[in-house]
């Protein structure tokens, strides 16, 4: 009976360190993460977009706080980011991936809402071709917490590819 009792426990035994080696999957940096995100933008749209709207990835670039403000973040926002924007008034056009900063994810969402927002706004007069497109606007967060915007033409195809990127 000790035999069997000794076996059974160590049977349980090595379940149990077999389940708590087994590693979890390895955190990203943010240099990894922005890539990710950077690459996720391109493989999603076509060639046409990716040479006329730039992916903008490092907050130290000259461009950003222009870039990051226009859409609503500030750098403290964001541990890792990827934007695409129109920066031109005559294109209802952003797309954003946004690994918020620890307590910013509210912060992030109702910064790229609001950039949606205004743009609805603005194309409310004119270009009603380009309100469409800001009106299917999608602003969603993902499970690993990600917020991601998509304002283009396809959006939902668009959203999907960059989802299945960053959670695959």
């Amino acid at each position: 009976m000790k035999k069997l009792l000794s076996i059974a426990l160590a049977a349980v035994m090595l379940f149990a360190a077999a389940g708590c080696g087994q590693e979890s999957e390895p955190q990203l940096t943010a240099e990894e993460r922005a890539k990710l995100y950077s690459d996720a933008i391109t493989a999603a749209r076509g060639e046409e977009e990716n040479e006329a709207f730039p992916v903008l990835t490092d907050a130290e670039d000259p461009s950003a706080p222009l870039i990051m403000e226009l859409v609503g973040l500030t750098g403290e926002d964001a541990d890792a980011f990827a934007l695409s924007v129109s920066p031109m008034n005559v294109n209802a056009y952003g797309i954003a991936v946004v690994m918020p900063a620890e307590g910013k994810a509210d912060a992030v969402l109702a910064g790229l809402q609001g950039f949606v927002e205004l743009q609805q706004r603005n194309f409310e007069m004119y270009l009603p071709d380009q309100k469409v497109i800001a009106d299917a606007a999608k602003v969603e967060t993902l499970s690993d917490g990600t917020v991601v915007m998509v304002m283009c033409e396809n959006a939902d195809a668009v959203f999907e590819s960059i989802q299945k990127a960053v959670e695959g």
